[in-house]
């Protein structure tokens, strides 16, 4: 039975019905009964397994085909109606196009199989932030994930009325075909259609598809900002919490950040640390002039491997109940496993695959991008404010990369402008030879290259433009982990001792601490970073601080490559601040 009589939804769901003739169809009320009868059923079939519930309550583990491991940026296209308003960094087609390859795919494909109607929320139900969706799936593994990662159900569907402004969202498993895999999104309809991949990110559409994709272009069109952040809270001994968000490519520390644990020398004077979000931030100009956040999302679909006691207990003790493991290590207990989780590879336990795997055969157990997918409730860190529906003021925006020798610890941006040049620039190395040449740049702009639903150009724009509505914006800073000495060895410790960093980067938002004046934009007083305890000798400070002018003109070099990309759209403030760095550095 239909949970809405909203005619649009109705109409909508009754078409995809037509369409792709499921022989059941289950409205997703979002009730524990009702996905607890939904995991049964996923028992049965296969498509979950059950884990061991005394010692891991609630979770449940799940396969996908081997084809089937990760996003597909090659099958994600934006289906605008104008190629330009694409831009460069996306895939195409026309809206017609897509459309009639889609029909073809969908037409009878979940003949035999039932049909999900979910009903959820990005961000909290009523909140002024919130936005709601429809996704239709032929997977059961995909409904109980949304149930985590959104808020699903009965109070939805009140929510949305009887509005018509819903993203729609079609996805079926269909035969898993990887050469009719298509990942489509009509930014002016507010749809997304999925098909013939089951993988997360590529189906639970409330995360990167609606998020970022329809979201960035929502934002645009009603002048917020939807963002591949991290929300964070810091607590100073005084009891003062200020917020920060960061945006980071992968592999560059992103969900510790998010879930950071103070130093010793820290947690003894009294700072604590808060997780807001761990992935993605919308943020709306607030009656004071400031910036505001929410994380829209509920729960966190984190990758497994590297994920251990060491680096990040925070999202280890997240996955502990409730949760689903997608692709790890089956040990014979009943629980999982990865690489990175400890030092102690279980025997006689099944590989991702679902084989027999041995410790000592040299391959991996689990996919490197497998995942566990949790409520982000769990988290020991979770912030008293994560189902705030007026979000969190932001002071800072961070935005890192992985460069060994260019990038300093951290710099900060002379003013708005100056700041989305910075994040315009983002760039990470690569660090494995598998992925091409070993330091070469790779520019990941806001770290949204892959996310973003429009023209790159047009969206720079729109963040130059998003100074006029914010008369006390944050302050935006650079920061980099990962400077290396001659033999490629970190020279700053990182993971908690980030901190120390951040503390100086809210001191900067508050007006609290000088900085000095740099070709690059304002650098710390190597005296303004609190070394206590982290081992690291002022002398490393002061190079960890250091901007070696040749590696910037280089620099230069490839920024004016990269935006050469974007030709006559690129705003001409961001060519204006490139000019003037080559003049800064000489």
């Amino acid at each position: 039975m239909a949970l809405t009589d909203n005619r649009y939804i109705l109409d909508w769901v009754n078409a995809q019905i037509d369409l792709c003739r499921p022989s059941k169809v289950l409205w997703i009320d979002g009730s524990k009964a009702q996905l607890d009868e939904l995991r049964q059923q996923g028992f049965a079939t296969g498509e979950l397994i059950e884990l061991n519930q005394e010692l891991l309550p609630g979770c449940v583990y799940h396969r996908s085909d081997p084809s089937d491991v990760a996003r597909v940026e090659a099958r994600t296209f934006i289906c605008c109606e104008k190629q330009e308003d694409a831009g460069p960094t996306n895939n195409w087609m026309a809206p017609a196009e897509m459309r009639a390859k889609l029909k073809d795919i969908y037409a009878g494909c979940m003949d035999g199989r039932t049909m999900y109607v979910i009903p959820y929320a990005m961000g909290a139900v009523g909140s002024p932030f919130a936005k709601y969706g429809i996704e239709l799936t032929d997977s059961i593994y995909v409904t109980v994930s949304m149930a985590i990662m959104t808020r699903v159900g009965t109070e939805v569907c009140a929510a949305m009325g009887d509005a018509a402004d819903f993203v729609k969202g079609l996805h079926s498993n269909a035969q898993l075909d990887p050469e009719r895999r298509y990942i489509a999104h009509f930014p002016q309809d507010n749809e997304i259609c999925s098909v013939n991949s089951g993988y997360g990110g590529n189906a639970l559409l409330g995360k990167k598809c609606f998020a970022l994709r329809i979201a960035s272009c929502l934002g645009r069109d009603e002048g917020w900002l939807a963002e591949h952040m991290l929300i964070l809270g810091v607590q100073n001994p005084a009891g003062e919490v200020r917020y920060v968000c960061g945006a980071f490519p992968s592999a560059c520390g992103k969900t510790n950040l998010a879930m950071l644990i103070p130093p010793e020398a820290y947690r003894e004077k009294g700072w604590k640390c808060w997780c807001v979000g761990d992935d993605i931030a919308w943020l709306r100009p607030g009656p004071d002039g400031r910036l505001w956040a929410v994380n829209p999302e509920n729960g966190f679909f984190g990758v497994a491997p590297g994920t251990s006691e060491k680096t990040n207990p925070n999202a280890l003790a997240s996955t502990m109940k409730d949760s689903i493991f997608t692709n790890v290590v089956l040990k014979p207990d009943g629980t999982v496993w990865w690489e990175g989780m400890d030092k102690n590879p279980p025997r006689g336990a099944l590989n991702w695959k679902g084989e027999p795997w041995d410790p000592d055969s040299g391959v991996p157990g689990a996919h490197p991008n497998s995942r566990f997918t949790a409520p982000a409730k769990n988290c020991p860190c979770i912030s008293p404010e994560f189902d705030n529906p007026q979000g969190v003021p932001i002071s800072a925006i961070v935005f890192g990369g992985r460069r060994a020798r260019t990038a300093p610890l951290v710099y900060q941006s002379r003013n708005w402008q100056h700041g989305v040049f910075v994040g315009s620039i983002m760039a990470s190395e690569k660090t494995a030879a598998a992925e091409g040449k070993v330091g070469e740049v790779r520019r990941d702009p806001m770290a949204m290259l892959p996310f973003c639903g429009y023209h790159m150009a047009d969206y720079w724009q729109h963040w130059l433009d998003m100074e006029q509505r914010i008369t006390n914006p944050p302050v935006i800073c650079n920061v980099n982990w990962f400077r290396t000495d001659e033999q490629g060895k970190f020279l700053w410790p990182g993971f908690g001792d980030n901190l120390r960093v951040i503390e100086w980067v809210l001191k900067r938002a508050f007006g609290e601490v000088d900085a000095v004046d740099s070709e690059i934009g304002y650098l710390p007083r190597p005296e303004d970073i609190n070394l206590e305890g982290c081992g690291v000798d002022m002398e490393t400070l002061r190079g960890l601080l250091s901007v070696d002018k040749t590696l910037w003109r280089q620099e230069t070099a490839g920024i004016r490559e990269f935006y050469a990309k974007f030709g006559e759209k690129l705003p001409a403030a961001l060519k204006a601040e490139l000019d003037e760095l080559e003049r800064r550095l000489g």
